[in-house]
């Protein structure tokens, strides 16, 4: 290799290890500026230095390896590189210690910051620079934060820790060691596609919790809705249906947040088809548009309209942000219903298709529209497509009714109905004239 290229790469590495030690000792540095000089184990400078230091010990450890035979080669380098962090930890504990006796405090967050400073200078020379310089950030965020996140730890209650640790567990634990092969008949069902399932509905679930915590229960409500539909529609439908069956809140506004959810439903899906394509976007997007302008009026009539219920939109009170066997279970329904899909597609061939289609719309929208889209025109006409897609639509909208006479009942049963016969009677009604006007 061109030693002057080996050079200038060397030299670009230094930078961003450099550069790393000057982005968390600035961060230190500001924090501890009106200490007088002399009194602080580490500041902006001493940070800077730290990240060219463990730089500087990685390139020494790699031209060490270098030169030493093949059967030593990465022991010399692990030896050199592990003493070099030894002897830079014990040091900038111990000034940390004594700035702790000094100024009567207790900490070991300059300590560790120092070590993460070098360890990530030295992987700006031996790994990844993409992944060194954007730890780094992370690692000068959390820092920064500091006062956020010990006020956000006061005010976090026990339900909301140990729903949040298991939304992170089943995201980074449970995910990664799912099967990701289908197992059953007719194709069978993906057991990482069900978790998945499980985490988009503990995740809404969530995200409707946090949000009228923070932002109240009409915005919180309509905002968690709006957001949450973007994953899934039905997800909102079953979180809200479950808030409503506990008494936590109006149904009114829940009905209101399963309207919003709906309106981005139908908008995705048109998203979706204009983007695979365009061709069929004429003749779904009339009775989507008009399903959305039913969906959108009900629910801004439900959350403004003087209420005729003498208690009003009460405020809402979410006791758990969700529960981890029921949102596992439903997924696993909606997997069981998604092979069903298949069943009937293979048992009725090419007829299937619709039949497939209002199936697997029940659990999953974007699926159908993708591969419905991709289907046309070389297996399905535009016309069937159109009519499969919308027939998707139409059995996660009827799903809705089901859901809140099931979980939800009482008046947010009666409310949801309304909501998604009206959208279903008039998006027909949309289809009817597509098709006069096409023909």
């Amino acid at each position: 290799m061109d030693p002057s290229k080996d050079l200038q790469e060397l030299i670009s590495r230094l930078a961003v290890a450099l550069g790393i030690g000057l982005l968390i000792g600035l961060e230190r540095g500001w924090r501890r500026r009106q200490a007088r000089p002399g009194s602080r184990a580490a500041g902006i400078r001493t940070f800077a230095i730290s990240g060219l230091l463990g730089g500087v010990i990685a390139a020494l450890a790699l031209a060490l390896s270098s030169q030493a035979s093949a059967g030593v080669a990465s022991a010399v380098g692990g030896i050199v590189l592990g003493l070099g962090f030894a002897a830079y930890a014990a040091v900038v504990t111990l000034f940390t210690r004594d700035e702790n006796r000094a100024v009567g405090t207790f900490s070991a967050t300059t300590a560790i910051a120092g070590m993460l400073t070098f360890a990530l200078g030295a992987y700006a020379v031996l790994g990844d620079l993409r992944v060194a310089a954007g730890t780094a950030v992370a690692a000068a965020g959390l820092l920064a934060f500091r006062e956020e996140l010990h006020g956000w730890l006061e005010n976090i209650t026990w339900p909301e820790l140990q729903s949040g640790l298991v939304l992170l567990a089943m995201t980074f634990l449970g995910l990664p060691i799912m099967p990701d092969h289908p197992v059953g008949p007719f194709g069978g069902v993906n057991p990482r596609d069900v978790w998945i399932i499980a985490i988009v509905l503990a995740g809404v679930s969530f995200l409707g919790y946090a949000a009228v915590k923070n932002f109240g229960a009409r915005r919180g409500l309509l905002l968690a809705a709006a957001a949450g539909a973007v994953a899934s529609s039905t997800a909102v439908t079953i979180a809200n249906a479950r808030h409503a069956a506990a008494g936590e809140g109006s149904s009114r506004l829940l009905a209101a947040g399963v309207a919003v959810a709906s309106v981005v439903m139908f908008l995705r899906v048109a998203a979706i088809v204009a983007a695979l394509k365009p061709g069929l976007l004429m003749l779904v997007l009339p009775t989507l548009v008009a399903a959305s302008l039913v969906a959108a009026g009900f629910a801004i009539i439900w959350v403004y309209w003087p209420k005729t219920d003498t208690g009003g939109h009460q405020g809402v009170d979410f006791r758990n942000p969700f529960d981890f066997w029921s949102v596992v279970g439903f997924a696993f329904f909606l997997g069981l219903i998604v092979m069903l899909s298949r069943a009937v597609g293979e048992t009725f061939g090419a007829t299937g298709a619709l039949a497939g289609a209002i199936f697997v719309g029940i659990a999953d929208i974007d699926a159908i529209t993708v591969s419905m889209a991709r289907l046309t025109p070389e297996i399905l006409s535009r016309s069937d497509a159109a009519v499969a897609i919308l027939g998707a639509v139409a059995s996660n909208t009827v799903s809705k009714i089901a859901i809140g006479a099931v979980i939800g009942r009482g008046p947010f049963a009666v409310e949801i109905a309304a909501m998604a016969l009206l959208c279903l009677l008039v998006g027909a009604a949309a289809l009817w004239l597509t098709f006069v006007f096409a023909a």
